[in-house]
């Protein structure tokens, strides 16, 4: 049974990570950078990052008290980890490489997730596709960041 506080536990491990927003902000640097003209604006990333956190933790939620959760929520953890760390290596640091790799790690981690929870319930795994679909975009704009900036990280 899915239980509120059980949320609000996955929510709170989110918020942790999305505190990294506030703590390692863009900033000029940032602003600096020669970006693609795909580049999302600004005002979308709290809004998608609101959202995925949301589906995220509700669907870890769903999963969480499903007999043979191992794995999935392990990928969970995995995730919520390296999520947290891009932010800093990527804003904090200014290692666009660096975090390059964060972000292989945190692919791999939703990949996992995804097809985890999928086997365990099909709309945990439905609501984790758009997370996979952002972070493809964030991990190609971190991509070409890197690639046309050579000296800036």
């Amino acid at each position: 049974m899915i239980t509120l506080p059980l949320f609000l536990t996955f929510l709170a491990a989110s918020a942790a990570a999305a505190s990294t927003g506030f703590l390692f902000k863009p900033g000029a640097w940032y602003v600096g950078l020669n970006k693609p003209t795909w580049t999302p604006p600004n005002w979308a990333f709290p809004v998608v990052w609101t959202t995925l956190y949301l589906l995220s933790s509700y669907a870890a939620t769903r999963v969480a008290v499903l007999p043979g959760n191992s794995q999935a929520l392990a990928f969970w953890a995995m995730q919520i980890a390296f999520n947290t760390l891009w932010t800093p290596v990527f804003f904090g640091a200014h290692r666009m490489l660096t975090a390059l790799l964060v972000m292989a790690g945190l692919l791999v981690a939703v990949v996992g997730m995804l097809v985890t929870f999928w086997a365990l319930d099909t709309i945990a795994g439905l609501l984790i596709v758009p997370y996979l679909a952002w972070l493809a975009t964030a991990a190609a704009l971190n991509l070409w960041v890197w690639r046309f900036n050579p000296r800036q990280g």
